[in-house]
């Protein structure tokens, strides 16, 4: 896969990771009103706005737990149980979303490849799910490049629009927990220095 143009390469962290994905043009009012942006899927729409809430709850269950350490030990067992119910949701949407496929990602956009070619400027929607948590984003974004691949596909970039704070930081950290996990595979794959 080419890399992302390169002043994005400079802005945000990438990684190669593997994550359910599923990209579709835009309908009209979509490409005009950002708020206006839903998946057909209920579950779908379920699990996102669950880890959304769960994301932007975060720093007041850190400042509660400063103030009473009962009531936050009790809230972070309903996180826990909120946690398996939308991990099921997730492994039931794994089905119509795809299966997981090789994807380079950042706060920025996303590089991944398909069968068919797209358009440069086209407007899109963007449906993950981000693995292994199963985090379900569903994100605007418009195709920057598509060039064709020994094999017949096509390596398509992808930049995302029109993101929320919540949905950057959510993807940030994300990005971050994946990278570190992936320096301690390699830290483990290496093995202790002679």
């Amino acid at each position: 896969m080419t890399t992302l143009d390169e002043e994005d390469r400079r802005e945000y962290y990438r990684i190669e990771d593997r994550i359910a994905l599923e990209i579709s043009p835009l309908t009209a009012a979509e490409a005009l009103e950002p708020e206006l942006l839903q998946d057909d899927s209920p579950l779908f729409n379920l699990l996102s706005e669950l880890h959304l809430s769960d994301f932007e709850s975060q720093h007041l269950l850190r400042q509660l737990s400063e103030k009473d350490r009962t009531l936050a030990a009790f809230l972070r067992a309903q996180n826990k149980r909120l946690d398996l119910l939308s991990a099921v949701v997730a492994h039931t949407l794994l089905g119509e979303v795809g299966l997981p496929q090789r994807v380079i990602i950042s706060e920025g956009g996303i590089e991944y490849a398909q069968a068919q070619p797209v358009t440069p400027g086209t407007r899109v929607k963007v449906k993950m799910v981000l693995m292994p948590r199963a985090h379900g984003l569903l994100l605007r974004g418009k195709v920057t490049h598509c060039d064709p691949r020994p094999g017949g596909d096509f390596e398509v970039g992808t930049e995302f629009t029109d993101m929320t704070d919540s949905q950057r930081q959510l993807l940030a950290r994300y990005i971050l927990q994946r990278q570190q996990q992936q320096r301690r595979q390699q830290l483990e794959q290496d093995g202790p220095a002679s």
